[in-house]
């Protein structure tokens, strides 16, 4: 696995490449340079938790063949208020909407908050976290 970061701008607004060319646009706030003209580090790294935990999810519910309509994933943290401000508390929500079993749902998270999610793994060395979900019935 490899990525380049560099430079965009006369501040701290970064472009993160991938080996595939997917470029990311990372930024400070304003209060340290930056011009909120990309996610910021730490944001990202939230937003890593919630896709890797989500890749797990949606490929498992996939091979159970359950039929998920929407899915969306929402994530609140918090961090130390000293250096290094590390997240302390995680908490990931998946929303789910479709014909889709409860049994199914948490033993798809379980797995992959439990076993499979690398992301997860990392930072719960540091985080205490927790999870829950919600069924939104489909019309």
């Amino acid at each position: 696995m490899h990525v380049e970061l560099e430079r965009v701008n006369n501040a701290v607004h970064l472009h993160a490449k991938n080996e595939d060319g997917v470029i990311v646009d990372i930024d400070g706030s304003p209060d340290i340079g930056g011009q909120n003209l990309g996610a910021r580090p730490m944001q990202m790294v939230l937003m890593a938790l919630g896709g890797c935990t989500s890749m797990d999810i949606l490929s498992m519910m996939q091979k159970m063949r359950e039929e998920i309509k929407s899915y969306k994933v929402k994530i609140d943290a918090e961090r130390a208020t000293e250096h290094p401000m590390v997240f302390t508390k995680i908490h990931v929500h998946c929303i789910f909407e479709g014909k889709i079993t409860k049994a199914n749902i948490e033993k798809t998270i379980q797995l992959s908050m439990g076993k499979y999610s690398s992301v997860t793994h990392m930072l719960n060395k540091t985080a205490m976290i927790t999870h829950s979900y919600e069924i939104v019935v489909s019309t």
